[in-house]
């Protein structure tokens, strides 16, 4: 199937590419410490290209197979890579839902980019891929992502107690 190309003329959301390692390296080397936190443990090999490779294949598999879509987000103007943005654990039939999950590269937060590719990827999920429901796990203790999803109109619906293991904890 046709890749997703989302962009509103400053921002693109795509699917990562192999090409796109030495940014993505960058990026998350120097986000580490500010990502650490929020997301399952990284792996010693994580940041190696051998992984960005399977992880580039994964996400081309699960993207065919209609499981997730796996997008990074860039700046149009300088090309840069910003963060990413994935729209997962989609279930169809009954639901038509899906989860999403993103992170941001720490020189880019609190910017409104994050926001911004939210605007773009809430229409493509309710009218490209036709979901009825965007549901969003975030730890409770990170305020600055709470208020991103309450701005971006999503609804507190309550607490799933040891859902994610995230940072080595359930």
């Amino acid at each position: 199937p046709d890749t997703p190309d989302l962009c509103n003329g400053r921002y693109r959301l795509r699917l990562p590419r192999m090409a796109d390692f030495e940014q993505w390296h960058a990026l998350r080397r120097e986000s580490r410490e500010f990502l650490q936190p929020w997301e399952p443990s990284w792996r010693p090999d994580d940041l190696t290209y051998r992984c960005f490779r399977q992880r580039v294949l994964r996400n081309e598999q699960e993207y065919d197979a209609g499981l997730a879509v796996p997008l990074l987000l860039f700046s149009v103007a300088d090309d840069a890579l910003l963060g990413g943005l994935t729209i997962g654990l989609i279930r169809r039939g009954a639901s038509q839902s899906c989860m999403i999950g993103y992170w941001m590269g720490h020189r880019h937060a609190g910017q409104g980019h994050m926001f911004a590719a939210l605007q773009i990827a809430i229409p493509y999920i309710f009218n490209g891929l036709e979901f009825h429901r965007i549901e969003a796990a975030c730890i409770p203790e990170n305020d600055k992502s709470i208020r991103l999803l309450e701005k971006a109109g999503f609804q507190r619906e309550g607490l799933l107690r040891q859902y994610l293991k995230i940072n080595g904890q359930w």
